[in-house]
């Protein structure tokens, strides 16, 4: 495993706005080319800052995309990783491999693929682990246990930079975002995924929050969103734009389907609803579905008893 530097002889054309890889290659090429073949690699070390480095797990998948990636931040011998992801012999050698001393673990939340590496790595090097703890539920890393629980707004030192606590419940309640102030570079965890919405999975989940969550990201002077999952976002205020819009079009869907039916189960409604997603998605899309359901009966749009749903 090498970190490398990409051959711009190689580069066939501009890369065009609104591919995947535009924003990140803005970021890291000031040239904004590169061949087609330019992709996320798990175990490859790509460097997008001076102070950033990714390394992304070998778990690609759909609901993973290329697979999660893991943050290497600072300049200096101590190094903060964020997010180290799922646990797994390669990616844990990777990460100890690169980094010349990782002194801190910044956890966005405790999703599977997110945190288990946490405790083995901290047994390894000692290193600190900041984030909060996993909330009561299924699908939660149990073995993550923070020495620290950062406070929204908190702010971190690092060797030569700083990382800024946001706190951004929705995708899950105990999920928090960091702002590497000196590149207003936001790494978002599952809050914003490049290529596709994030699942909200009740009870945990919380439509509702996670809406406020986003808005509150906008007119933060961010630069660039780092997620989970994909490659690096630019504009993201746009971005957050666009993630509402579609949250908000999604539940006057659901009205509109929950008024024509007067009268629906969950599994009727889903198919009606996500009509524009492959079938085998649906057992994730019920999640997000239930997720709007609940906003909606908070907000007295619909009724619902014993798992059948009508109008409000």
């Amino acid at each position: 495993m090498n970190e490398t530097t990409r051959d711009r002889s190689k580069r066939a054309r501009m890369l065009k706005p609104g591919s995947p890889a535009f924003a990140e290659l803005q970021l890291v090429d000031s040239d904004r080319r590169d061949a087609d073949d330019y992709r996320i690699e798990p175990g490859t070390v790509t460097r997008l800052t001076p102070n950033v480095r990714r390394l992304t797990a070998a778990n690609p998948g759909y609901m993973t995309g290329p697979g999660t990636n893991s943050y290497l931040v600072g300049s200096g011998g101590d190094i903060a990783l964020i997010d180290p992801g799922p646990l797994g012999d390669d990616h844990l050698g990777n990460l100890l491999g690169v980094a010349e001393r990782i002194r801190w673990i910044f956890v966005t939340h405790t999703h599977p693929d997110h945190s288990p590496a946490a405790a083995v790595l901290k047994a390894a090097t000692g290193a600190t682990l900041i984030g909060l703890p996993a909330p009561v539920g299924e699908h939660q890393d149990r073995t993550f246990r923070p020495d620290v629980l950062p406070v929204d707004g908190e702010r971190f030192p690092l060797s030569g930079c700083t990382l800024r606590a946001v706190h951004t419940p929705g995708h899950a309640s105990n999920h928090v975002c960091y702002l590497l102030e000196e590149e207003r570079l936001l790494f978002t965890g599952d809050h914003v995924m490049q290529g596709s919405t994030v699942v909200i999975n009740p009870p945990d989940g919380d439509m509702a929050a996670y809406i406020d969550s986003l808005r509150l990201l906008q007119g933060a002077g961010i630069a660039h969103f780092a997620p989970g999952h994909g490659f690096v976002i630019g504009a993201p205020d746009e971005m957050i734009e666009l993630l509402v819009r579609h949250r908000f079009l999604r539940e006057r869907k659901i009205l509109s389907a929950v008024t024509r039916l007067r009268s629906s189960t969950l599994e009727a409604l889903t198919p009606l609803v996500y009509d524009d997603v492959p079938p085998f998605k649906h057992q994730w899309a019920a999640r997000s579905l239930l997720a709007h359901l609940v906003k909606l009966r908070r907000d007295g749009a619909v009724a619902e008893t014993d798992g059948v749903w009508s109008p409000g």
